[in-house]
Formats: C-alpha cells, sequence, structure tokens
C-alpha cells in the first residue's frame, strides 16, 4: 500500500477508535463497533502483520459482549424494580435527547424519561421514580462497562501489536 495511502488510513483508525471511545458515552454513537472498525481498519492498513486473526476474533467477541451488555443493561436495572418497557424506552429516548442538554442532560435524561414512560404506563409516582432510578443505574452501569470494554479492546491491540 502507498504510503501516503497508509498514513491516510490510520488516521482514519485513530479518529474512529476516538469517536468510538466517545460513543461509548454518549448514546447517539454507535461506541464499540466504531472502536472495532477503527482497529480493524489499521490492521488492515499493516496488512495483519503484528494483528492476525486470534486478535481480529478476540476483539469481535468483545465486541459482541459489548453489544449485548448495552441491549440489556438498562433492561436489568428496570426489571430489577419492575419497571415497564415504557420505561426503559422513555429511558432510552432520555438519553438521546439529553445529548443535546451537555452533562446535565447526559445524567438527567435516562432518569426523566423512564419516569415519564412510567407515569405513561399509569404507574404510580413512587414506582415512577423507582424505575427512573434503578434504570438510569442500569445504564450507567451498562456506559462505564462499554467504556471499559472499548478501552480493554485497545489494550490487546496495542498488546499484540507491540509484542
Amino acid at each position: 500500500m502507498d504510503p501516503m495511502m497508509q498514513t491516510l488510513f490510520g488516521i482514519v483508525a485513530v479518529l474512529l477508535v476516538l469517536g468510538g471511545l466517545a460513543g461509548a458515552i454518549l448514546p447517539i454513537l454507535p461506541g464499540l463497533p466504531m472502536v472495532f472498525g477503527g482497529l480493524l481498519l489499521a490492521a488492515w492498513c499493516d496488512g495483519f502483520e503484528h494483528v492476525g486473526k486470534v486478535t481480529i476474533g478476540v476483539l469481535t467477541v468483545l465486541l459482541l459482549i459489548g453489544l449485548v451488555l448495552d441491549f440489556v443493561a438498562g433492561s436489568l436495572g428496570a426489571k430489577k424494580v419492575g419497571a415497564s418497557p415504557k420505561a426503559v424506552l422513555g429511558a432510552t429516548l432520555g438519553s438521546v435527547v439529553g445529548i443535546f442538554f451537555g452533562l446535565p442532560g447526559l445524567i438527567l435524561g435516562p432518569f426523566i424519561g423512564a419516569v415519564i414512560g412510567e407515569i405513561g404506563a399509569r404507574r404510580s409516582l413512587d414506582q415512577a421514580a423507582a424505575s427512573g432510578v434503578a434504570t438510569w443505574i442500569g445504564l450507567l452501569l451498562g456506559t462505564v462497562a462499554k467504556l471499559a470494554l472499548g478501552l480493554a479492546m485497545i489494550g490487546v491491540f496495542a498488546f499484540v501489536w507491540l509484542i
């Protein structure tokens, strides 16, 4: 591959990985798939000389674990207190809307969305608040897990690249 193109693809790979780490926190970006895509692109740029099939397989497993965690994290917290599916949907929508309100929106959006969802499901205010808190904790733990998995993916890649 032309060195200029290799450098260009390398820059795109780094941007994908950095964007993916941001996406592990911001629900509007597909965080772990972006990290994986950036790492795969970096391996491809190198002709898979440093990072081979086994490492790509490990990264794929970490990606799949992260996708499953992302899907079930909020639901597990909500189910713990008997939240309705509307509370989970509300928390997810609250996360997306919260992005537009900065850090307070990212913190409060899932909680407010879950509470609104529970009220929409005709639950009591106490149940709505409990569901909001549980869903928010589930989403928070899921976010931390996604960020940790993204960093683990980078760590595995870097370790294999350097040895």
